[in-house]
């Protein structure tokens, strides 16, 4: 995943404080055995929420600082999914998705 896609959906939510987005995707692996600098196809998955500009992570450890990425380098993004903001767990509300990353990059699709 480039880091500028990561931006670019922060940047476009700061201006939809009623809406939260979800991504989805997989972390890179730890490099497999004998293979020191070849990371593994198929990391751990993850889910990471945008609003307000703001990205964190609801499956992993995120650095404090907000200038560090919320995704290391080789993080793959599969879906998105857009949700009603600010977000209630008990009545999550989906308004679309999920989707594919690129559709959300549209300031139009965020409904």
């Amino acid at each position: 995943m480039p880091p500028t896609t990561l931006a670019q959906l922060e940047a476009l939510s700061r201006s939809r404080p009623d809406r939260v987005l979800r991504l989805r995707g997989r972390l890179p692996a730890a490099p497999a055995d004998g293979q020191p600098d070849e990371p593994k196809a198929d990391g751990e998955p993850f889910a990471l929420l945008i609003f307000r500009g703001f990205s964190s992570s609801i499956t992993h450890p995120t650095a404090f600082d907000p200038d560090q990425p919320a995704l290391p380098a080789g993080a793959v993004l599969v879906s998105a999914e857009l949700l009603k903001g600010p977000l209630d767990p008990r009545a999550e509300e989906v308004l679309a998705g999920p989707l594919p990353v690129e559709t959300l990059l549209d300031p139009a699709a965020w409904l």
